[in-house]
């Protein structure tokens, strides 16, 4: 029998993004964001607050990476979502992190996060519900290490952080039990 837990965000599992963008003077500002998904092939949304640092950031220099944090850098990346860049002056240069700026749009790249999407701002959807940023991806890197025979990102060698909302917890990606689009192939012929 279930029982009533009232109103809770019960979507597990949530990635851990590293959304990072530079500032007016080209200083490197990033945050940890939860809410945020794949909406099409080439676009991302980012369910987060306006009044993010990053969020002012990315809307002036219309461009920002959005990285995927992983077993290693867990501290990191927790701490960039405990940290407000409108009350710490420099959170990215307290880590001693290193980025670079991307190829492909005026934001930066951290070298320590293992996969990083090189966006552009494609849409900037507001309602009484939500505030969402949609990025257009131009790149996706992956550090070799994470990467699989066939040249695609390994989950299991990326180690990929998910956060848990119901205990406010970070797990890591594990083994593959099925394949999409495989596993329920048998229910077709019913």
């Amino acid at each position: 029998m279930k029982k009533n837990l009232g109103v809770i965000q019960a979507v597990y599992p949530m990635p851990v993004l590293m959304v990072a963008a530079y500032d007016e003077n080209g200083k490197v500002n990033v945050m940890n964001a939860a809410w945020g998904m794949i909406c099409n092939s080439d676009r991302i949304a980012l369910f987060i607050d306006e009044d993010h640092k990053t969020t002012q950031n990315l809307l002036k220099t219309k461009a920002f990476t959005v990285s995927i944090a992983d077993r290693d850098h867990m501290d990191v990346a927790d701490f960039f979502g405990i940290a407000s860049g409108n009350k710490m002056e420099d959170k990215f240069g307290r880590t001693g992190y290193t980025a670079v700026k991307s190829e492909f749009v005026n934001a930066p790249v951290i070298d320590e996060f293992p996969v990083v999407m090189e966006c552009e701002l494609a849409d900037v959807v507001e309602n009484d519900s939500f505030y969402c940023i949609v990025g257009k991806i131009l790149n996706t890197a992956a550090e070799e290490a994470v990467l699989s025979e066939n040249g695609k990102v390994d989950p299991t060698k990326l180690q990929a952080l998910i956060f848990d909302q119901f205990q406010h917890g970070y797990y890591i990606t594990g083994e593959q039990v099925g394949k999409a689009w495989n596993a329920g192939a048998g229910w077709m012929k019913k």
